[in-house]
């Protein structure tokens, strides 16, 4: 690296840990990495994003960080790691290619051997000229075997680096779609699948109810114990969704510590039972500090629970389910709110009102 380029992105560093600093973020891989691309400037839209959220809220939330790192910075390092496998694939497409061409000149010059090797046969009896002929062919025979066996290593082995790429290729599509650090889907596959799972459910008069959640007291348990416990509890809460999820519906981290489930074919009244069931699982889980097994206590949940209705869209659907989540919220917490209960209701007119 040159000395210049060295210099360079050592004071793009620099300038992210200072903005890190500044703010009191953790120096987490995700948030260095958000600080760096804005330190560079290559990335506008991200700049935009950060300033507008920093002139409107003052401070950038954990939710805001995740939402900026998905849609600025992930989908760059997915689009290089895309880029890269495909430039892999073609060198090996190349390389078979120029395999091909140079079996198909050996194959030519073999025809042609055999053909003039034909015509000296048919216009000649002497036992000397026979033997040379036949001891040519022989010898032409075995080179193009050699050169057939070779080429049969040499696809294999094409074929079993392909083979190799399209599962790095698979890996990288299911990295871009899932949260790391709870192996959720993220909100961009969520926001696909909903949307689907809408359009099915119209189509065939099913119908799709949403679950959202969010970790109660959440960033008090935070600033208690530390950003890794607060890790852990958000593994947590995304193991106790996993565990009561059927195979067609779909559990994301949504933001933050804030998650969502969509579940087709599921009536209002089987919803509020999963989401029981997830309220449950949460606050049967007591958490433990890794480093020392010093007890924490257990984590409960708040769950709002929407049906879709004929005229919803996507984001309608998600806001009903959003005043059910804050009138459980307002009502003691760790509970599930649906969106006929009677605290709904004034929640929804108390949001209308404001």
């Amino acid at each position: 690296m040159p000395q210049n380029e060295h210099e360079r992105t050592l004071a793009f560093a620099q300038i992210a840990l200072d903005q890190i600093r500044a703010l009191a973020q953790p120096a987490t891989p995700r948030n260095f990495a958000i600080w760096y691309h804005y330190a560079t400037g290559y990335n506008p839209a991200l700049n935009r994003a950060i300033n507008q959220t920093l002139e409107q809220k003052g401070a950038l939330a954990e939710a805001d960080l995740d939402h900026i790192y998905e849609t600025y910075v992930a989908t760059i390092r997915v689009g290089e790691a895309i880029d890269s496998v495909g430039s892999r694939v073609l060198d090996e497409i190349q390389q078979v290619l120029a395999m091909i061409d140079a079996a198909s000149g050996t194959t030519t010059s073999y025809s042609e051997s055999l053909a003039d090797a034909s015509a000296k046969l048919a216009g000649t009896s002497d036992r000397d000229t026979l033997r040379a002929v036949i001891e040519r062919l022989i010898e032409g025979t075995r080179d193009m075997e050699i050169n057939n066996k070779k080429l049969e290593a040499s696809l294999s082995a094409s074929r079993l680096e392909i083979e190799q790429l399209h599962e790095s290729l698979a890996t990288v599509r299911t990295e871009s779609q899932t949260d790391p650090l709870t192996g959720l889907a993220n909100r961009k596959l969520f926001d696909g699948a909903l949307a689907k799972a809408i359009a099915e459910a119209r189509e065939k008069g099913e119908p799709l109810s949403l679950l959202m959640a969010d970790v109660d007291y959440f960033k008090l348990f935070n600033d208690k114990f530390g950003h890794q416990t607060g890790d852990q509890v958000l593994r947590l809460v995304a193991q106790s969704m996993k565990q009561n999820v059927k195979g067609q519906d779909t559990a994301a981290r949504y933001g933050g510590e804030e998650f969502v489930i969509a579940l087709p074919k599921t009536a209002l009244r089987s919803a509020i039972t999963v989401a029981d069931q997830v309220r449950k699982a949460v606050m049967g889980k007591e958490l433990m500090k890794r480093s020392n097994g010093e007890r924490l206590g257990r984590v409960t949940v708040s769950i709002g629970v929407a049906l879709l209705h004929a005229d919803d869209t996507a984001q309608s659907l998600i806001e009903r389910a959003d005043t059910c989540l804050y009138a459980a919220k307002r009502n003691g917490r760790n509970r599930v709110i649906c969106e006929t209960d009677p605290e709904a209701e004034q929640a929804s007119e108390a949001a209308s009102a404001a």
